[in-house]
């Protein structure tokens, strides 16, 4: 039985004459999981807001065509109504957590739905079994991936039968994403309607029982998923001519730190050379973030000292001319985006306007220039946010999962861009990712973190043999 099924459907946001989307026809099952994937910026997330009633009961446009819901037509339905049937899981997880502790965000929408208190304690233990969490548990002090497993708890708690998540595997490992298609695939068997949208078709296509294809406002059923696996998940080559420089400019000695009793990092020794491009591996929460940021300052260690060496002399000290010379790219870029124009966005901390330009063009962006950053699609805007720490020439780049939210040929364009652009300014990279594509392009030194101590090191081949043994 169908449990969404949308005929002719075609939308055109409000001041705009084009449509996202232009005469779709579409459907998912009860008892399957559907995926989406394509182009981004081509519609999934509005696709996603008709489906979830966000549009047009919020988001307003024009809407024709015939939406169906559990078989029933949404014109005439409150939100509310429909919230009852679909579950959704967002592309930016920290936009829908509430409460400060996990077992609470998971009672908050069990409680909206009028749910006995003792159904929703016997769910919270569930749920949280099912993801892997700590259900007592600080919802600010979990990891990009955590959280987005939280929401995913939240969603499956409510009990709605048709779930849509939109890039759930955006943060996580492997070994996280593939516990959760297991999961989605259960919930499926027992009668849900899953649609995932995603771009890591490796992980999820085994998972899929239907396929479906996005590109310029247009959805096709793709009936070869192996021709479509294939073309989308091909590894990425990259070579670096830029050679690193044997000085080093940053060492890290002993450096721990330790939030009350826990110990996120502890003991990490290590020294990062002019130019290199460094792979920072490990598990959701294992620490990869939280030394990005004693890397950049924005926290001090517990104990041990980042030392920046400048002239072979040590500089214990903060100094503005460090904060000039770093820049990084968080993992949600909205907590970066807020000028009024991407095109203001990227001129901000330019070097000049020229250069500015210059980013603009070769990241794509010209159409998106006087859009405002945070009108755009999480793919989009993380190019933005990119192209805006870029913009000032940091001789120091730091990328927390700077890949996620991009289709096939949007990654092959951002790493070749990446690696260009080290070559022309000689710049030091050190990446987070769990994006097996890209993973040995963004590197020439990968640095394994587990359990808040560095493991092993290597290079691109101890990548490929880290990325092969997770998949075994």
């Amino acid at each position: 039985m169908k449990a969404v099924q949308l005929k002719q459907v075609s939308f055109a946001y409000n001041k705009f004459d084009d449509k996202v989307l232009n005469n779709v026809n579409f459907f998912i099952n009860y008892g399957e999981i559907t995926l989406l994937s394509g182009v981004s910026g081509q519609g999934k997330s509005t696709l996603i807001s008709i489906i979830s009633g966000i549009i047009p009961n919020i988001t307003n446009g024009m809407l024709t065509g015939e939406v169906l819901i559990d078989g029933k037509s949404i014109i005439g339905q409150r939100l509310a109504t429909i919230c009852k049937k679909v579950g959704i899981v967002t592309q930016n997880p920290d936009n829908q957590i509430i409460h400060n502790i996990v077992e609470d965000e998971i009672a908050f929408g069990c409680e909206n739905f009028a749910i006995e208190p003792s159904k929703i304690l016997d769910r919270i233990e569930n749920v949280c079994a099912i993801v892997e969490l700590d259900k007592t548990a600080k919802t600010r002090s979990l990891s990009g991936g955590q959280k987005q497993r939280l929401i995913t708890a939240s969603t499956l708690a409510t009990g709605q039968k048709i779930l849509i998540l939109d890039e759930p595997l955006a943060n996580l490992d492997f070994k996280s994403a593939k516990l959760l298609m297991e999961t989605l695939e259960l919930l499926a068997k027992a009668g849900y309607a899953i649609l995932v949208v995603e771009h890591r078709l490796d992980i999820v296509l085994p998972f899929a029982n239907c396929v479906w294809d996005i590109k310029n406002g247009s959805v096709n059923k793709v009936e070869n998923k192996l021709d479509y696996l294939q073309s989308q998940t091909k590894g990425i080559d990259y070579n670096c001519n830029f050679k690193s420089i044997s000085n080093i400019i940053l060492r890290l000695q002993n450096v721990s730190y330790k939030v009350k009793n826990k110990q996120i990092l502890d003991e990490i020794n290590f020294d990062i050379y002019n130019g290199e491009r460094i792979l920072l591996l490990g598990e959701n929460g294992c620490g990869k973030t939280t030394l990005l940021r004693l890397i950049v300052k924005l926290i001090k260690p517990s104990k041990g000292v980042i030392e920046r060496i400048v002239n072979e002399q040590n500089l214990k000290k903060i100094d503005r001319n460090w904060f000039k010379t770093i820049g990084i790219v968080y993992q949600n870029p909205n907590y970066q985006l807020f000028m009024p124009t991407v095109e203001k966005e990227i001129e901000y901390g330019a070097i000049n306007k020229e250069y500015a330009n210059y980013l603009i063009d070769i990241f794509g962006l010209e159409h998106l220039r006087k859009r405002h950053p945070q009108s755009l699609s999480e793919g989009q805007k993380r190019k933005v946010s990119i192209a805006s720490v870029l913009a000032g020439k940091p001789k120091v780049l730091l990328l927390d999962e700077p890949t996620v939210g991009q289709d096939y040929d949007s990654l092959c364009d951002l790493v070749n861009i990446l690696g260009d652009l080290h070559n022309q300014t000689g710049n030091t990279m050190i990446t987070i990712t769990h994006d097996k594509r890209c993973a040995e392009a963004l590197c020439d030194r990968a640095i394994l973190i587990e359990n808040g101590k560095i493991k092993e090191e290597g290079d691109k081949q101890f990548v490929r043999k880290y990325f092969m043994n997770l998949q075994i």
